[in-house]
Parts: structure tokens; sequence; C-alpha cells
């Protein structure tokens, strides 16, 4: 850590040194935005320094400058952060980085070109998360957590002032009548309003999703900071409700929390027996009602296909839409999912990060 705050003064001094008014307060404040980032990514070196330590806009080119001879350059002084992370094998792989150029009166912006090998988010973006290393996963974790996820609008019963629709805002007219002496001179209108559908992650933590349960759970941790009304689960033997351990803001604080909460984690499997307990525990509640639920398992279920069938034709009766992720793809589906296929509306393979952003592209669709 002494070391990257070397580097980064340093590179303060050299912005100091082109006349770029950058103080001490400026230095801290860029090294604090960098603690959560990785040091050996450029684009993350880049964008923490503009942000942080450029303060008009006449100062980008020089920033730019100063960005390519310190950090790109034949003897740059950051050599050094290569040494804070090892680069895990497997994980290197041809890139290029792109250093955007000021504008310049129109004229064709001027771009940095440079081979770097380096583990690049493109590599970890299409990386199976049983494939990963520890460190990659820690990658995928700060990059995950960069995702937005926009749940479904619905229409509710309530509706709002606006300026076309069908049904005539009586108490609207009036009033604005009253400055024209009762002349109806422009009719006011109501819509129902559109709310965001309940979001329910019901996750299988079982041993047999060992490799993915940790990157759906940091990704449900991504939806419950994103979205208003999500409610997560997570399900071995037994079901477990995990919505409020999850409300932590530190990502590794919060899937410790919830991690303590399960406790048949990477135990047995029984999909039928969790899926029923939700159902009657929870959907009659409706928490689910005119919801999206999203079942992630692979669902090698070991409890009786007949109480899964029964607990997928009252959860379908419940929610809106029901969404399976599995990890795993093939045209041979195991027993779980074959007996949960009728109830199903959409079916995605997820194993990566590129096929979660696929299916946060999806959710919104799901009106």
């Amino acid at each position: 850590m002494a070391d990257l705050v070397r580097v980064l003064v340093d590179f303060g001094r050299a912005l100091r040194a082109e006349g770029l008014a950058v103080g001490t307060g400026d230095v801290l404040v860029f090294c604090g935005a960098m603690a959560p980032l990785d040091p050996t990514d450029l684009v993350d070196l880049y964008w923490g320094g503009r942000t942080t330590l450029v303060n008009r806009r006449d100062d980008i080119p020089v920033f730019d400058e100063v960005f390519r001879r310190f950090f790109l350059g034949a003897a740059a002084p950051a050599a050094s952060l290569e040494a804070l992370k090892a680069t895990p094998a497997g994980a290197i792989a041809e890139s290029t980085f792109v250093v955007p150029a000021a504008e310049s009166g129109g004229a064709e912006a001027e771009q940095a070109r440079l081979g770097l090998m380096a583990s690049t988010v493109d590599v970890l973006r299409n990386r199976s998360f049983a494939s990963c290393t520890e460190e990659e996963l820690a990658k995928l974790r700060r990059i995950m957590a960069r995702l937005r996820l926009t749940p479904p609008l619905r229409r509710s019963r309530r509706t709002r002032a606006a300026a076309t629709g069908r049904v005539p805002d009586l108490r609207g007219t009036v009033r604005r009548s009253l400055r024209t002496q009762g002349e109806l001179v422009s009719p006011h209108w109501r819509r129902r309003r559109a709310r965001p559908r309940p979001l329910v992650l019901v996750l299988d933590v079982s041993g047999s999703m060992a490799d993915y349960s940790r990157a759906l759970l940091q990704f449900a941790h991504t939806a419950r900071r994103a979205a208003p009304r999500v409610e997560v689960f997570c399900f071995g033997t037994r079901l477990t409700r995990v919505t409020h351990p999850l409300r932590t803001r530190s990502p590794d604080e919060a899937l410790r929390r919830a991690a303590a909460e399960v406790v048949d984690w990477e135990g047995g499997t029984r999909i039928g027996a969790s899926l029923d307990h939700f159902v009657r525990e929870w959907g009659r509640r409706g928490l689910c009602r005119g919801g999206i639920v999203v079942i992630c398992s692979d669902g090698l279920d070991r409890g009786e296909p007949e109480l899964l069938s029964t607990a997928m034709a009252r959860l379908s009766r419940q929610c809106h839409r029901i969404v399976w992720l599995t990890p795993h793809a093939g045209d041979v589906l195991p027993v779980g999912m074959l007996v949960a296929e009728p109830f199903v509306d959409e079916r995605l393979v997820v194993h990566d990060l590129a096929s979660l952003e696929r299916f946060a592209a999806l959710l919104p669709k799901l009106s």
C-alpha cells in the first residue's frame, strides 16, 4: 500500500510540475478514490485521477499527456504497481487501453493505443465463475457492483396528473377554470401510475452450486441496492431469507452475514421442499404478487418431484413471471428442471458475468 501511495503522490507532483493546480488535499482524495479500485487497471487509474485531480476543462490535455508519459512511458516510475498484485495464470490476454483525448476545436480526437499484457475486463466478463481464482472473483465483484438493474414496471390503480390521457381530471379542470371565470379552456387528464414490479431472487447454495453461489449472491447484493423492492432467499435443504443481511453497503460484509444466516451452505438440495415453504410462508403474504421470481439453480433435486410440481404450480399463480437461471447448458435437463419447465416463463444459462449482464438487459422486458 505504501508503494501505491508513493506512486500516486509522484504522479500528483508531475501534474503540478506541468502547471496544474494539484494540492495535497487533491492527492489525498485521489488516494482515497483508488483505495477500492484496482491500481493495476489503467482505466481505474485514469478516471480516478481525472475525476479528482482535474478541476478545469482546459487542463484535460495536459493531464492526458502527463498520464501517458508517467504510466505508459518506457521508463515509467509506475512499474512498481505491477508488483502490488500478482497476475493470475490464465488471465493474461492482449488488450488495448485507450486514453481519451481532449476535444480540440472539433478536430479528430487523438487516441493512444498501446498493447498491454494484462487481465482485462473483457476476459473476466466471459470467464466462467467455476474457473475463476479468488483474485479474479474479487475483480468480478467490483465490476458486478457497477451493474444497473431495472425491474419491469406495471400500472398501478392509482393515477397521476398528465398532459394527455383517457381519464378526465375533474378536480384539476375545475381548479384551472377558476382562473378563466369558469370557462373550460383546457381539460386536465389523469393516467395510471407505473411502479416497479417486486423482484424475488431464490438462490441455490447447495454443494452442486458451490462454484456459482457466491457470485450469484454478489449479484443479489447488487440487485438489492439497485432496486427498491428486492427480496433474496437462499436454499439447500431448507429456505432462508437473507434480505436483511444484504442491506449492508460493503459486498464482502454482506456476503459474510448472509453466509452466517444460511446453515445448509454447500449441503444437499431439496428444491421442492424449499419452494413449497416459500409459497406457503411468503407467497401467501403477497411478497411476490405481481412480481418476477428468479430461481437460480442447476435443477439437481433430491426431493420428491410431485412436491416440486405442486410448489411451482402455486408459485406461478402467485407471481407474474418465473425465470430460471441455470449454470449448465445442454439439451438434457436434470429432473428438477424437467418438472419445473412447464411453469417457467424464461430459462437462461448464467455462468459468467456476460450472461448476468444479458439477464439484466432482459429484466425490464419481462413486464
